[in-house]
């Protein structure tokens, strides 16, 4: 089971499926909204209870990016034509059990640090 949360906990979430793709986003949306990479994995949509009023975002005509009005703390996206949903790693209460997969918009990526490890890049 993963559980996580939002920084002031009013929306919890928690899933008994195993999280795929592990990535980091480098992407300018990813950037301006969590002030870094977004890392984040997957489960389908119907596998994730959460709990709290999430305020969802639609940052494009693709995909929505779900927050928590009161702390700020990004902690989904969905993109519209999915039955998938991507979580905050960072918001895993506990060791997160993942691996990362790829960077995705590297492209995109700040000019202010380097991507050092062997992990797979996509732009």
């Amino acid at each position: 089971m993963i559980k996580g949360s939002c920084l002031c906990g009013d929306i919890r979430y928690a899933t008994e499926a195993e999280p795929q793709g592990a990535s980091m986003c480098h992407c300018g949306q990813c950037r301006r909204q969590s002030g870094g990479i977004w890392s984040s994995a997957f489960v389908p949509e119907a596998d994730l209870t959460i709990t709290g009023t999430v305020s969802w975002f639609a940052a494009s005509d693709s995909a929505k990016r779900g927050f928590c009005a009161r702390c700020g703390s990004f902690l989904f996206w969905k993109a519209n034509d999915e039955d998938t949903i991507s979580f905050s790693l960072g918001s895993i209460d506990g060791p997160t059990g993942q691996r990362l997969t790829k960077h995705i918009f590297v492209a995109d990526k700040g000019d202010y640090y380097d991507i050092a490890d062997d992990a797979p890049q996509k732009d």
